[in-house]
């Protein structure tokens, strides 16, 4: 724990009112707290009384609030004995520390009173300035953060002051930035900036231009602003609905997601929570004036609104507007879903151009959809039954009629054949009791060979118990090479320090360590 310092500040006897007046003009300027600028001018005289000093000693300057006055000293960081200084300019064994101040303890400070660095001199009036600007900066930076910071998330409009153009960074995505940042005034002498990847493909900015955008963070920066806007962000759309649309502002209606091909294409699931308003006429508005005023703001983006549903598969069905979907075949394990359509002709209306559609609509349901006509469906159905009739042959030992019967029947594996209750089984016209027994106890005999078969592998992989407690082993280690068929002791005693650190990762003193350990029983043998 740090000691207080151990030498009070006493108050200079003539106050200095040029400090005063430097602090209260900086202060009502740039609207910083006057601490802030007590605290960078006490930095600014420590840094140019520093300068009279060989070496690097810790100088602390204490300016008195009410008079300006200020005293500077140079301390020593106590530390036990001599062995423990790394710093002489800044630290003292705590014997020397002693004849300063009696009572000092290890890990205080002991201080001298130091002649005071002239105020007015050109060095330490250059220094001090230097300094109370770099302060200056760091708190106005900090209350843009601290205004700003419960406000993102919401749009966020200015005038654009300037535009900057940086060849050398590149987007997130890691591909070389070509257009220019746009520098917004938000006000207040606040500054935002939307980066090059943030902007709507092909839109131009213009200074003097008034641009709205989404803020999507706020941070802290060694210089330039610390608001950060996007344009081609998914929340920018919703934002614009809900400043365009006074039901969701009133909650009556809900936007549950958003997607956008930025410049292009965008998708908007909405929900009406009563069931008298139509969500998506209501955003749309009277003759599209809604949508339309929001289309303008994205450089003519097209918006399509979807009706959300609470059923995964009529959301994706709504989702894939405008294309007609037939049906839906749903994949729960893959999270995906085969969307069915009629022809070629609404096979690339689902597709869209260039993928659009249903890479939106993918994006906005989040399940994974492969569009494809009812003659591909009827295809890729045929070579999974194929290949389900072929497995139920292979497994369960049974002809090519019985397994087709399974596969029409919609068995999907031997799971189901195994488990199925005995009485839908026999609803089957061509089963009866002895058919219908006969499979069940194939089915069960292949899913148990199975299991049995797995905890073999299981238990092959599983650490011998010698080298489990063997010294300097551990069980993560000890499963790591059980896994790589290195089981006993005996195993890793055949491996060389390159082998086991090959399989391990170990340095090799503790490879070497180990494998001697291992061979140690073989020494023991030979000396019997």
């Amino acid at each position: 724990m740090r000691v207080k310092d151990s030498v009070s500040v006493k108050d200079s006897k003539e106050g200095h009112k040029e400090i005063l007046l430097v602090v209260d003009a900086v202060s009502n300027e740039r609207g910083v707290g006057k601490e802030i600028i007590f605290g960078a001018l006490e930095v600014a005289l420590a840094s140019a009384a520093k300068k009279r000093y060989e070496g690097d000693p810790d100088v602390r300057v204490a300016i008195n609030r009410r008079t300006g006055g200020y005293e500077t000293f140079r301390r020593w960081l106590v530390v036990d004995d001599a062995a423990q200084i790394e710093s002489p300019d800044r630290q003292m064994n705590l014997e020397d520390a002693s004849r300063i101040q009696a009572d000092v303890q290890a890990g205080g400070y002991v201080e001298i009173l130091l002649e005071n660095a002239d105020f007015g001199g050109r060095i330490a009036a250059q220094t001090a300035k230097q300094v109370i600007v770099q302060k200056v900066r760091d708190a106005e930076r900090a209350q843009i953060v601290d205004a700003y910071l419960h406000r993102k998330g919401e749009l966020i409009g200015g005038v654009i002051k300037r535009l900057e153009r940086d060849r050398d960074r590149r987007s997130e995505r890691g591909e070389r930035s070509e257009r220019s940042d746009v520098i917004l005034d938000v006000g207040g002498n606040v500054e935002a900036k939307i980066m090059g990847e943030d902007q709507i493909p092909r839109e131009s900015f213009r200074t003097g231009e008034r641009v709205r955008g989404y803020l999507k963070d706020v941070r802290t920066e060694s210089r330039g602003p610390q608001l950060f806007v996007s344009r081609v962000a998914p929340e920018f759309l919703s934002a614009l609905f809900s400043l365009e649309v006074p039901e969701i502002n009133q909650g009556i209606i809900e936007i549950k997601g958003a997607a956008r091909d930025p410049g292009s294409r965008a998708k908007i699931a909405v929900k009406s929570k009563d069931a008298r308003i139509d969500p998506i006429g209501a955003c749309v508005g009277m003759r599209g004036a809604r949508v339309q005023s929001v289309t303008n703001e994205l450089a003519g983006e097209r918006v399509d609104i979807v009706q959300w549903d609470d059923d995964p598969v009529r959301f994706v069905m709504n989702a894939m507007s405008p294309a007609e979907v037939e049906s839906v075949i749903v994949d729960e394990d893959a999270h995906s879903m085969d969307i069915i359509v009629a022809d070629e002709k609404q096979l690339a209306q689902a597709i869209g151009k260039g993928g659009q559609n249903v890479q939106l609509a993918s994006r906005l349901t989040g399940w994974t959809l492969n569009v494809m006509t009812r003659t591909q469906a009827q295809a890729k159905r045929g070579q999974e039954d194929e290949g389900l009739s072929r497995m139920f042959v292979e497994q369960l030992g049974v002809d090519e009629e019985i397994a087709a019967i399974l596969v029409r029947e919609g068995f999907a594996g031997l799971e189901e054949v195994a488990y199925v209750p005995v009485h839908e089984m026999l609803e089957i016209p061509e089963f009866d009791q002895e058919i219908v027994e006969e499979l069940r106890g194939r089915a069960r005999d292949v899913l148990l060979t199975r299991a049995i078969a797995a905890e073999e592998q299981i238990d092959s992989t599983r650490p011998a118990e010698d080298l489990l407690g063997m010294d300097g082993m551990d069980e993560e280690l000890a499963f790591t090479l059980a896994s790589n068929g290195i089981a006993t002791m005996e195993d890793l005693a055949e491996l060389s320090v390159d082998d086991l650190n090959d399989i391990a990762g170990l340095d090799d003193e503790r490879a070497a360590k180990l494998i001697m350990t291992a061979r140690a029983p073989w020494f023991s043998n030979d000396e019997r």
